[in-house]
């Protein structure tokens, strides 16, 4: 496939893992999305859906090898995710990741690194997702895989998550969005910006996105033609997307608007050059209307009508 060439249809590939180790929740979010209409988000572009990964039972305890929570389904997803993804590229396809968390990253990026060669992350999140393995508050995962995926943490790993450590160089990563310096701030976190990584905050982001996505891909596209969309919807503020975060725990203010990630996603996509999408964080459990899975749906059919063009 070239580099913005049209793909031969899209790969749906769900991802029923929650971060908690809760039996719904995320891990309800693939499903959820697949309800509410995904696969007729690409007009008349031809879907493959995979369904959701098979994994294993959920478990809240941290685990003893990675003091992370839902050990044993992290792995798994870890293990089984690469499969797809390096099959949807390797056959011209473009793959959509949904569900779960930011942690599918740690399938997909050495999938894509081994189909491709190096590969752009472009990582829109409300979040830098950096903290380290040793000092995570909560063990949840999808705090901490930039900083595995960058090797800045998880020097003591084993097995598939070690074989994520250290597969993307910061001049292949650029990140819009986050908001978390306050938080970071209590663990003495530093920001991926003090690691000459290519960086907008959320108050940048939002006063130009179009002019920020073109930026962010114009800077992949120097040291890699092809890049991967990863879009965490916490990305956005709770006042517009409430199903984001832990139930019952406010969201973080001021994040992008719906009319603002559209706009950034879709100046971002029509700059060529991308050939995957991970779409994680969204809890249906706190969407009862399905209000917000319909919104998704919307989001995802605005953006694929950039990434494909019109139908032939």
């Amino acid at each position: 496939m070239g580099d913005d060439a049209l793909m031969d249809g899209y790969d749906l590939i769900g991802v029923p893992f929650d971060g908690y180790g809760r039996p719904g929740n995320q891990a309800a979010a693939s499903e959820a999305l697949r309800a509410a209409g995904l696969g007729n988000a690409f007009g008349t572009h031809h879907v493959v859906d995979h369904g959701d990964l098979a994994l294993p039972a959920p478990d809240p305890s941290r685990g003893a090898a990675t003091s992370l929570i839902n050990e044993t389904a992290l792995v798994a997803m870890v293990e089984r995710l690469g499969e797809p993804v390096r099959r949807a590229i390797d056959e011209g396809r473009f793959p959509l990741v949904h569900g779960g968390d930011c942690t599918t990253l740690l399938g997909s990026v050495p999938a894509l690194r081994d189909s491709l060669g190096p590969v752009g992350l472009l990582f829109v999140d409300g979040h830098e997702d950096t903290m380290p393995l040793d000092v995570s508050e909560d063990g949840e995962a999808a705090n901490t895989e930039i900083g595995i995926l960058l090797g800045l943490t998880g020097g003591l790993l084993t097995g598939p998550l070690s074989r994520s450590r250290g597969v993307l160089v910061r001049d292949d990563l650029a990140v819009l969005g986050p908001r978390d310096e306050a938080w970071r701030q209590r663990f003495n976190v530093g920001s991926l910006r003090d690691h000459g990584v290519w960086f907008r905050d959320c108050r940048e982001t939002s006063a130009a996105p179009e002019e920020s996505a073109r930026d962010a891909v114009q800077h992949l596209r120097s040291t890699a033609a092809r890049w991967w969309l990863h879009v965490d919807l916490d990305v956005l503020d709770p006042e517009e997307f409430g199903a984001q975060g832990v139930p019952g725990a406010p969201g973080e203010p001021d994040g992008l608007s719906w009319d603002g990630l559209t706009r950034l996603l879709t100046a971002a996509v029509g700059a060529g050059g991308c050939v995957g999408w991970s779409l994680a964080i969204y809890d249906p459990e706190q969407d009862p209307s399905r209000t917000d899975a319909a919104r998704i749906v919307k989001l995802v059919s605005e953006v694929a009508s950039v990434i494909s063009g019109p139908a032939e």
